[in-house]
């Protein structure tokens, strides 16, 4: 089933998704329906999107749902795992990887606050698995100064983010630009409304030839 419709048709747990979202979704999650994966997402609130990615993804996906509210826990269920603790605390982060192993798929929908962002973003997104996403949701929080952003902050998730372009392009960067890990396994990065995805893959050689007669 389309997770758009079962979004129209949902008459199970609460789920709260901005509509265009929807198309980000099944763009950058159907290569991975009827897979064994794992996707974590941060942010349970009515439990009612992690039900709606585990019928998605089908019966070998692990689900697992993140939040630092303890009632959460009341969704867990038989297809949804989850774990109550702090986004920003990378003992707790850790304490996911040991227990489920790198994540193929990361929601952040957590508390859309900069740091939390980051540093979850910094954690995470090394561990995520060679052919991996993430996703920063409501990432238009980095605008608004009381999740500490504000427009060009450079606090903010955005500049973060539109300063690692610079690091998808590094071989035709002049100046020197460190040769971190984000370089050899980011495939992509995508930018829409209020989302930023990351996508890892097989890094195609940069090479240019010419074919053809005159």
């Amino acid at each position: 089933m389309e997770l758009w419709s079962h979004f129209q048709q949902n008459t199970g747990k609460i789920i709260y998704k901005p509509h265009h979202y929807f198309p980000i979704y099944e763009k950058h999650l159907s290569s991975f329906q009827n897979k064994q994966v794992t996707i974590i997402e941060i942010g349970v609130f009515k439990g009612g999107s992690l039900e709606m990615f585990a019928e998605y993804l089908g019966p070998l996906a692990t689900v697992v749902g993140v939040d630092i509210d303890e009632g959460c826990k009341k969704h867990e269920t038989d297809f949804v795992k989850i774990r109550i603790g702090d986004q920003s605390d990378t003992k707790f982060l850790e304490s996911l990887i040991e227990e489920f192993g790198p994540p193929d798929i990361v929601i952040d929908d957590g508390s859309h606050q900069m740091h939390d962002l980051r540093k979850t973003f910094d954690y995470l997104y090394p561990r995520v698995s060679k052919n991996g996403l993430y996703i920063a949701e409501d990432v238009g929080t980095s605008y608004w100064q009381e999740f500490g952003g504000g427009l060009y902050h450079e606090d903010s998730f955005i500049e973060y983010s539109k300063s690692l372009i610079d690091q998808l392009n590094y071989e035709v960067v002049r100046e020197a630009i460190p040769s971190p890990q984000f370089i050899r396994d980011t495939k992509s990065i995508t930018f829409y409304h209020s989302v930023v995805v990351f996508e890892k893959g097989t890094i195609t050689p940069k090479v240019s030839s010419t074919t053809g007669v005159e």
